[in-house]
């Protein structure tokens, strides 16, 4: 069955050309975190970063890099990197980090971030995060295009202690008091705050 024969049986759908990247055609929610690396002269370098994720059940973390960017180039010489999801108040200074560096190599917009010693990787947290994960750098992955996913494995964690789950208290009023940012893909954001249940089959097993 060719794509148009399919498309015309779902109604009110239309098909989307491949001859370019799909995903500026149609709005797709995702995270929204900070990538810290160091710079070879010691200092941090702080890059947003949305398609970036956990990758296993297990504790791996993952995001897509271009090859040419600092952020890459820092993790692959050190073998670390941190992640910070930030808070919805700290839009504008995840926005300001993805400012380019000036030709004398400074990037003035991190004076906007307030940045914190890791605590087991030679490494940045952005203060103001709702959690922090430490990377140490598994692998990269070529191939992909014009970018590489480059895989962590977390090797520290630190929430904030009003979002982590416990038995006696309710997602849903730890949400309430401590929002999540999402990145609303092309150009948008949102706060979560209301969320519900979701309804897991009964035979469902991870």
């Amino acid at each position: 069955m060719s794509t148009n024969q399919t498309t015309s049986q779902l109604s009110g759908y239309e098909s989307v050309s491949l001859d370019r990247p799909i995903w500026e055609r149609f709005p797709i929610v995702a995270p929204l975190v900070l990538v810290s690396t160091t710079e070879p002269d010691g200092s941090a370098d702080v890059a947003p970063k949305h398609l970036a994720m956990p990758v296993s059940w297990d504790n791996w973390f993952g995001f897509v890099c271009h090859p040419k960017h600092g952020t890459l180039v820092n993790a692959v010489r050190t073998g670390v990197f941190t992640v910070g999801y930030p808070s919805p108040e700290m839009v504008l200074e995840t926005s300001a980090s993805a400012a380019p560096r000036q030709p004398d190599g400074s990037k003035p917009t991190l004076d906007m971030l307030h940045l914190l010693p890791a605590t087991v990787v030679d490494g940045f947290l952005v203060d103001g995060c709702r959690l922090h994960l430490e990377c140490e750098l598994h692998d990269t992955v070529e191939g992909m295009g014009a970018n590489v996913l480059v895989l962590g494995r977390v090797v520290a964690v630190h929430a904030s202690s009003r979002l982590i789950r416990r038995i006696d208290r309710d997602e849903h009023d730890a949400l309430r008091a401590c929002p999540l940012l999402a990145y609303v893909h092309p150009g948008r954001v949102a706060t979560i705050d209301e969320t519900t249940a979701f309804p897991y089959h009964l035979t469902y097993k991870r």
